[in-house]
């Protein structure tokens, strides 16, 4: 009997709409693979339950992203449901998503990050930056470059703004230079990706919209700097025993060399995005990539 996967998808996030548009790839990959799949788009709770109750599924799919879906929420309530899932446990995602822990962790294990300081948008608005112009403001727990504001000057600080004046942002020495990723695949890092985005800098518009950035693999680089790519990529995986797949991103200039800026736990699967094209690149089909998460999925045993 064909294993029976629920592909949790949609979610309360601001990245529920780029989770949605990923549902029916994963789903037709997963049926491709033989397995049964039942969806789900996640807009309560006490829905979830019963669907899971009607179902007994045998896996998870977890095609949430941000909050609920990368930061140890979902991991968490699975571990307790004891229902084996896709991507990284609840610790890995807590730390991959928690901007300033993960940078912490980086450090301990040699890898450059920029400086920056952690404090709260009321802060921010009362004491003014930390750091001189030009620096980055951005959410301590958010994917996508949601809420990523440049400021290079005391216009655009004028820009910045979060709904909830208690949020805990970050905020971050500007580096300029080439955006770079590495998709790392059970522990492994391939290849280095460029990213060329039209806008000012890789957000989220830039992420999800046709057209607007150009993916450029292999990044045409010199060999140093991609093997510091790989090399921090894995690094950061196996520091925070990520589960078969997570992505890193990077940013180069020859003055500061490779910086690390965040890690990806559960990373995109949408067309447009990276891990995909670079599982491609090496010769691995996405209905194969999907079957590597599903034949790896795991809990937490208490």
């Amino acid at each position: 009997m064909a294993q029976k996967i629920l592909l949790l998808y949609g979610g309360f996030s601001a990245e529920r709409e780029v989770s949605i548009s990923a549902k029916d790839d994963i789903a037709s990959a997963l049926t491709a693979k033989g397995y049964k799949v039942i969806e789900h788009n996640l807009t309560n709770v006490w829905n979830l339950l019963e669907t899971i109750k009607n179902t007994n599924p045998d896996v998870v799919y977890n095609g949430l992203y941000g909050n609920w879906g990368e930061d140890g929420e979902i991991q968490s309530f699975l571990d307790m449901l004891q229902i084996p899932y896709t991507h990284s446990s609840a610790k890995s995602s807590v730390l991959g998503m928690d901007k300033d822990l993960c940078k912490l962790i980086a450090l301990q294990n040699g890898v450059k990050v920029a400086r920056g300081v952690k404090t709260t948008f009321a802060e921010y608005q009362k004491n003014g930056s930390p750091l001189k112009f030009p620096y980055v403001v951005k959410p301590v727990s958010d994917g996508s470059s949601v809420g990523v504001f440049i400021v290079r000057n005391k216009q655009d600080e004028k820009s910045v703004n979060y709904a909830n004046e208690n949020a805990e942002i970050l905020v971050e020495e500007y580096i300029s230079g080439r955006e770079l990723t590495a998709m790392c695949l059970a522990g492994k890092a391939y290849c280095v990706t460029e990213l060329k985005a039209k806008n000012d800098f890789y957000d989220y518009y830039a992420k999800y919209t046709s057209g607007m950035t150009e993916h450029i693999l292999p990044a045409p680089i010199d060999e140093n700097v991609e093997n510091t790519c790989k090399q921090y990529a894995e690094i950061m995986h196996k520091a925070l025993n990520c589960n078969t797949l997570s992505r890193c991103d990077f940013r180069y200039n020859p003055q500061d060399g490779v910086v690390f800026l965040e890690i990806n736990t559960n990373p995109g699967m949408t067309k447009l995005s990276l891990v995909p094209e670079q599982a491609r690149y090496i010769g691995i089909s996405y209905a194969d990539l999907c079957d590597k998460l599903i034949k790896n999925a795991t809990y937490r045993q208490r």
